[in-house]
C-alpha cells in the first residue's frame, strides 16, 4: 500500500502559523505528545473494562527517548493504535476530534468522556521542532496491518505500510538545525517534569544504573553488581487523586515538599473533591506567608486531567487566594488551541465560587475548632482573610466571624467582640466610635503609650495590606472611623467634649504660639496651642488621617497621583498646660526661650522619627549644653 495526498486544511499557510504563534512556548511539543500517548492508553483501558478487548494488554509504558547523532526524538506508546484510514481521518483533518466517533460508538457506556483525547493542533506542535514528523502505527484490531505516515511540515503526507509487531503509536520527530537544544537529556527531563510529573500511564525515559546485593564474597561480605533499569520519571497517583480518608498529615507535607522542596511547612490544607457540578480536585496549601507578599504568587498549579497545563491561575482560583500553594485538576476548565490559557465561561466562574466557598469554610472550622490554636497562626494566614474581605462580597459575609483585630498587647477579637470592647471608652461626642491603630509601633510608640495612659486601645496594623484594610472598614462598619495613633493630639482623636481649662491667657498663647514659629521657622508646621493634660507631651506633630491617607493613595498613582508632589503637611500642637512651656515663658532671654522652644519641638520630631541629618546633630549638643546647666 502507498498513497500521498494533501492534508485537509483552509490555508497553504497554516503551519508557519502553528510554527511561530499558535504556541508561545515551544517546548509543549512534547507535553502534547505525551498526552496525546496517555489518552490511547487510557482509550485501550477503557475498552478492556468494558469488554470490547479481550487479550491482555500487557504493559502499557510510554517511552520518550532521543538520539543525537539521528537527530531525533521519539515518543512511543501501546495504546489503542491507529489504522491508516484512522490516521488519515484524525492526523490530515487538522482539528477533527477521534473523541467524537469515540463517544458515538460507545455513548451508552459509563465514564466514557474521562478518556476522550483530542488529536489534531495538538499533534501539529511536532512541527515547531521539527523537519519532518514520522507516524508508525498499529491498531490494536484483530489482523490489523502497521501504517506510517510521513510528513515535512508541508501541506504533502505520505502513508505507506509498515512493519510493526505491537499495537500502539510510535511518533519520530526529526529535529530541525534551530531546535537541536531539544536534543539534550537534562532539557528534555526538565520538560516532562514540569508537564507529565503526574500523568496517569507510566512514562519512561532512559536508564539509570543501580547497585544491587549479588550473594557474598569468600569472607561473607555482600558484593554488589551495577544492573541498569528503565528510569520512570512520573507519579501516576498523585496525592489528589486519592480518598482524604486513606491519607495521613505526613503524606500531605510529604507532598507539599515535593511540589516546594525549599519551602518551610504549609500551616494548614484543604483537599478539594467535586465531582458535581463539575469535576475539580485538588489540594490547596495555606503556606506561612507574613508580609512577603509578591514573592508568593503563582505557586498553584492547573492541571488538566494530570497534565500540567498552567501556573497562571488568575481566573480559576480567586484573586485573594493566589497566594496559596498547590495543586487544582479539572478536566471542565476550558482551554484554548493550544491548552495554554484559561478561557472565563461559566464553569471557570463555578470553581472560582466552589474555591472560595471552601476556604471560607476551612477557617470558619478551625476557628471554631480551636481559637487560640487559630490565633497563633493568624500573622500568616491574616493577609489572606483581609484581602479576601477587600476583594470579595460572598467572603466578606463569611469571614467576619473569623476575620480578626490584633491589638500592640497581642490580644485577638473578632470584629463584632471589638466593637463591643471599645464601645464604652471610644465613641466620641457624636456617637462615631473610633479606632485607633498604629503601622509601626516601633516608631509610633511614643503616641501609643499616651492613648493607653487614657486607657484606649490600640489596633496593630502593620501588614502590607493595611492601609487598604482600613479604608475597607470605614466603608463598612456604620458611624466607625479609624485614626492612626499619631494623627492628632489624643483628645482630638476622640472628641468627647471635654475642655480642659488653659492655664494660659489668651496673651501668652498668642506669644508662645509666636516663640515657636520663630523657633520652627518652617511654613510646612502649623503650629497651634491646645489646652491638655499636664502629663502630655509639651509638643506634638501629627499629619491629619485625611492628609496622610492621601499621600498613601498618591503612592497608587490615578488621581491622587498630583497629591505626591506636594509638601507634606504636620500639626505642631503645643500643650499650654505643660510644665516646660511655663519654663519658656519665664526665661529671661528670647534667645533662652527659642532654645527651650526647640528643643521641645526637636523631642516631637524624635519621637516620629523625623529628626536627621544636622538638624539632630545640633539637638544632641543642645541637649548635653542644657544637662549641663
Amino acid at each position: 500500500m502507498e498513497e500521498k495526498g494533501t492534508i485537509s486544511i483552509h490555508t497553504e499557510n497554516i503551519f508557519p502559523i502553528i510554527k511561530k504563534f499558535l504556541y508561545s512556548d515551544h517546548e509543549i511539543f512534547l507535553r502534547e505528545l505525551v498526552s496525546n500517548a496517555v489518552d490511547a492508553t487510557q482509550k485501550l483501558k477503557r475498552l478492556t473494562s468494558i469488554g470490547e478487548i479481550k487479550d491482555e494488554i500487557g504493559d502499557t509504558t510510554i517511552e520518550v527517548s532521543f538520539d543525537k547523532k539521528k537527530k531525533t526524538i521519539t515518543i512511543q506508546d501501546r495504546g489503542i493504535g491507529m489504522t491508516a484510514e484512522e490516521i488519515k481521518k484524525y492526523i490530515n483533518q487538522i482539528a477533527f476530534s477521534g473523541a467524537t466517533e469515540f463517544v458515538e460508538k460507545f455513548k451508552d457506556k459509563e465514564d466514557v468522556q474521562d478518556i476522550i483525547g483530542k488529536f489534531g493542533l495538538g499533534f501539529y506542535s511536532s512541527f515547531m521542532v521539527a523537519k519532518q514528523v514520522e507516524i508508525i502505527s498499529k491498531s490494536h484490531e484483530a489482523g490489523a496491518e502497521a501504517a506510517r505516515w510521513v510528513c515535512d511540515g508541508s501541506t504533502e503526507f505520505e502513508i505507506t505500510t509498515a512493519k510493526k509487531e505491537d499495537r500502539g503509536t510510535t511518533v519520530i520527530l526529526h529535529i530541525e538545525k534551530d531546535s537541536e537544544d531539544f536534543l539534550d537529556e537534562f532539557k528534555l527531563k526538565g520538560i516532562l517534569d514540569k508537564y507529565c510529573k503526574f500523568l496517569p500511564v507510566p512514562i519512561k525515559f532512559g536508564t539509570t544504573e543501580e547497585s544491587v546485593e549479588d550473594g557474598k564474597d569468600k569472607d561473607g561480605k555482600p558484593k554488589y553488581k551495577k544492573v541498569t533499569k528503565d528510569r520512570i520519571i512520573n507519579e501516576t497517583e498523585p496525592l489528589w487523586t486519592k480518598s482524604p480518608a486513606d491519607l495521613k498529615d505526613e503524606d500531605y507535607l510529604s507532598f507539599y515538599k515535593e511540589l516546594y522542596p525549599m519551602t518551610e511547612d504549609p500551616l494548614f490544607w484543604i483537599h478539594l473533591n467535586v465531582d458535581y457540578p463539575f469535576n475539580l480536585t485538588g489540594i490547596l496549601y495555606f503556606p506561612k506567608v507574613k508580609n512577603d507578599f509578591e514573592i508568593q504568587k503563582n505557586k498553584i498549579q492547573l492541571y488538566s486531567r494530570q497534565v500540567f497545563i498552567t501556573d497562571e491561575v488568575k481566573d480559576v482560583v480567586p484573586e485573594f487566594l493566589m497566594l496559596l500553594h498547590g495543586v487544582i485538576d479539572s478536566p471542565d476548565i476550558p482551554l484554548n488551541v493550544s491548552r495554554s490559557y484559561l478561557q472565563s465561561d461559566g464553569n471557570v466562574k463555578k470553581i472560582n465560587s466552589h474555591i472560595t466557598k471552601k476556604v471560607a469554610d476551612k477557617l470558619s472550622e478551625l476557628f471554631k475548632k480551636d481559637r487560640k490554636a487559630y490565633e497563633e497562626k493568624w500573622d500568616d494566614i491574616g493577609v489572606f482573610v483581609k484581602y479576601g474581605m477587600l476583594s470579595e462580597e460572598k467572603f466578606y459575609e463569611k469571614a467576619k466571624e473569623f476575620g480578626l483585630f490584633k491589638n500592640v498587647d497581642n490580644k485577638y477579637s473578632t470584629l463584632d467582640e471589638y466593637a463591643e470592647l471599645i464601645k464604652a471608652n471610644q465613641t466620641d461626642k457624636d456617637g462615631n466610635l473610633i479606632y485607633l491603630y498604629t503601622s509601626n509601633p516601633g516608631t509610633q510608640d511614643t503616641y501609643i503609650q499616651t492613648a493607653k495612659n487614657k486607657s484606649f486601645d490600640v489596633l496593630l496594623m502593620d501588614g502590607p495590606i493595611d492601609s487598604h484594610f482600613v479604608n475597607f472598614l470605614e466603608q463598612r462598619l456604620e458611624k466607625t472611623q479609624l485614626k492612626r495613633v499619631d494623627a492628632d493630639a489624643i483628645n482630638k482623636l476622640i472628641d468627647k467634649d471635654e475642655n480642659i481649662e488653659s492655664v494660659l491667657t489668651k496673651e501668652q498663647e498668642e506669644k508662645v504660639k509666636g516663640i515657636f514659629e520663630s523657633a520652627i521657622n518652617n511654613t510646612n508646621m502649623k503650629v497651634n496651642i491646645a489646652s491638655l493634660s499636664p502629663e502630655e507631651m509639651p509638643v506634638t506633630i501629627t499629619m491629619s488621617e485625611f492628609m496622610r491617607r492621601m499621600k498613601d493613595m498618591s503612592k497608587m498613582g490615578g488621581g491622587y497621583a498630583m497629591m505626591g508632589n506636594m509638601p507634606d503637611q504636620f500639626e505642631v500642637t503645643v500643650n499650654g498646660n505643660s510644665a516646660v512651656i511655663d519654663k519658656i515663658l519665664k526665661a529671661k532671654k528670647a534667645e533662652k526661650k527659642a532654645q527651650l522652644a526647640k528643643q521641645a519641638y526637636d523631642l516631637a520630631m524624635l519621637s516620629q522619627n523625623m529628626l536627621t541629618g544636622a538638624d539632630l546633630t545640633n539637638f544632641i549638643k543642645r541637649s548635653v549644653s542644657l544637662a549641663a546647666e
